[in-house]
């Protein structure tokens, strides 16, 4: 039986995407900032991101000796949980700064794995792709070095050149070009090496090699911007909340102050931390992450790696919550708990919240510090450290309502 292995392209930082959204947003009555947008290949399908679904129904077109996924490296391990959780058994490659680097990694990391005769590939924004679509494309197995699905066109096509001369098209010799495209591997990657494409068939011909046609699909239609959501007809995201909680604490020393919930509070002690040690701040950062299900900040901040020395806890909470929200979710609420015999906090809570609801996008009032002592008990009430516990709440981000301007 001929090998063929199954690549699909989502490493993207779905920019036009985002950048459309914004500017759809900029004429609602709250216009939400581009930094809480989330990347299309994570639009939620009830709870499941959108690449997953497109992951899900590929890999049961064919008996494919391997599955590739491209991702962002940064959301390798977060995408590895719902692929385990789903059971499917794809190898996650490290996606580049363009498409054709993204498959080029994914190319050489099939070889490391044994090879493939052809590869299968499609990208997650092509997020609607009938079955019958990739049949009539494997059904091709064998014939050309590229067999690829198009549309016809059914409009009049004009252009104007350098010199504002008006040209007509024939469009009974225009073809839209979609994915997935079957090619023949040794013949993929050698065209690949001779300059940059944006498909594989046009990198195949361009260096000689056959393309063999068949009918596309309409449904098959790219995501490229919000307003393309409005055909594709997709599951709504669920009105499920999700909760997290968090914790830190840090010892104290004599020192020249602390910071707690990115504000200075003068005094004479200091936080032991490999960072500035902003245990609220952290515990933010752990409250977030257990929502998600995306680990915790000592995996994604190591105190071993001298990368985080002294780091500015406001830069890792900016990190996590940008996360958070590229990967479909929004943030609705933060409760934090102080637990300290000293320095005295409450005068400083109020700014504490104003900084918190800043770092996380969302309004002061959905923001909410409380400090309480532990009346000398403990270690914290020796006053030998600090312990912070933080309550996030967050949902899914509604596309379906914003798209349609109701956010």
């Amino acid at each position: 039986m001929t090998s063929v292995a199954l690549i699909l392209l989502g490493a993207g930082e779905s920019s036009r995407f985002r950048d459309s959204a914004q500017c759809y947003s900029a004429n609602l009555t709250t216009p939400l900032p581009a930094t809480k947008l989330p990347k299309k290949q994570w639009l939620r399908l009830n709870e499941i991101p959108l690449w997953l679904q497109v992951a899900q129904n590929l890999h049961t077109a064919y008996t494919f000796s391997h599955c590739l996924l491209s991702a962002k490296a940064s959301e390798i391990p977060y995408m590895q949980k719902y692929l385990s959780a789903f059971g499917l058994n794809f190898t996650l490659t490290s996606g580049g700064k363009t498409r054709q680097e993204s498959l080029q990694n994914a190319i050489n990391t099939l070889e490391n794995l044994g090879g493939a005769e052809y590869v299968f590939v499609s990208d997650i924004a092509r997020c609607n792709i009938p079955q019958d679509l990739s049949h009539r494309v494997l059904q091709e197995l064998g014939h050309y070095d590229c067999v690829v699905p198009f549309l016809k066109l059914q409009d009049t096509i004009a252009y104007t050149d350098s010199n504002s001369a008006l040209h007509y098209l024939k469009r009974e010799n225009l073809k839209i070009i979609q994915t997935p495209q079957l090619s023949k591997l040794n013949v993929l990657k050698n065209a690949l090496l001779k300059g940059e494409f944006t498909d594989e068939s046009s990198a195949i011909y361009a260096n000689g090699g056959t393309i063999g046609f068949v009918v596309g699909a309409l449904e098959a239609k790219k995501l490229t911007f919000i307003e393309d959501l409005q055909d594709l007809q997709l599951p709504s995201p669920s009105k499920r909340t999700l909760v997290g909680s968090g914790s830190d604490i840090h010892a104290l020393k004599a020192g020249n102050g602390i910071i707690l919930g990115g504000i200075a509070i003068p005094c004479d002690l200091e936080l032991i931390a490999h960072s500035d040690g902003d245990v609220c701040l952290h515990a933010l950062c752990d409250g977030i992450l257990g929502a998600i299900g995306a680990g915790d900040i000592g995996e994604w901040f190591p105190d071993n790696d001298m990368t985080y020395k002294g780091a500015d806890s406001k830069d890792l909470l900016q990190k996590v919550v940008e996360f958070a929200y590229e990967v479909g979710y929004n943030i609705l609420q933060a409760d934090i708990t102080i637990f300290a015999q000293k320095p005295k906090i409450s005068p400083y809570k109020v700014a504490m919240e104003s900084q918190i609801a800043q770092l996380l996008g969302i309004p002061h009032f959905k923001v909410n510090v409380k400090a309480t002592t532990t009346e000398k008990l403990g270690f914290v009430g020796k006053g030998e450290g600090i312990l912070t516990q933080a309550t996030v709440v967050l949902e899914y981000f509604n596309w379906k309502t914003y798209h349609k301007g109701r956010i």
